[in-house]
């Protein structure tokens, strides 16, 4: 199916994303209001489950709080995506100085970078000791985050890298 989306009018396009959403629901591919984060999810999902060399994912139970799918193991990840370097907040850690030691609520954080196309460029995996040493505070949000920089890849496992591509 090729359309040639410029000669449509606006609300055939309003109307053609639309139907897109509806369909990647349908499908399981988008799962809230969220299209970057529940892209990212899905492809994370899927790159896991088409690797011989990586478990198997599930998505976690809807509403689950801080992570996002299951391996045949029991072990949880985090999934955030991004399109920048900065990722969205991660919650349920103890607040900047707080005295008590983060009970671990995942055990791995998986960021996932996507291209204007949103096309898969990186996929970085830090385990919890990682997650701990690269988080830092979004005082706005009053959680915590993770910046994409050459620090983060060279301490974390870069499970696929299209940058280059």
């Amino acid at each position: 199916m090729n359309i040639e989306i410029t000669k449509l009018e606006t609300n055939s396009i309003i109307k053609l994303y639309s139907e897109i959403l509806k369909e990647l629901k349908k499908r399981n591919v988008i799962r809230s209001k969220n299209l970057v984060g529940d892209l990212g999810e899905y492809l994370v999902i899927d790159f896991f489950n088409n690797d011989i060399n990586l478990p198997n994912l599930t998505f976690a139970p809807p509403s689950t709080k801080s992570y996002d799918a299951e391996d045949e193991y029991g072990k949880k990840y985090a999934i955030k995506t991004i399109t920048r370097n900065v990722t969205g907040v991660f919650y349920g850690l103890n607040p900047i100085n707080s005295v008590r030691e983060d009970r671990e609520i995942f055990d791995f954080a998986i960021v996932i970078k996507l291209d204007e196309n949103y096309a898969i460029e990186k996929i970085i995996s830090l385990n919890w000791q990682q997650f701990l040493f690269h988080k830092k505070w979004h005082s706005r949000m009053r959680a915590w985050n993770i910046n994409h920089s050459k620090k983060l890849e060279t301490g974390c496992k870069i499970l696929i890298d299209n940058s280059t591509k």
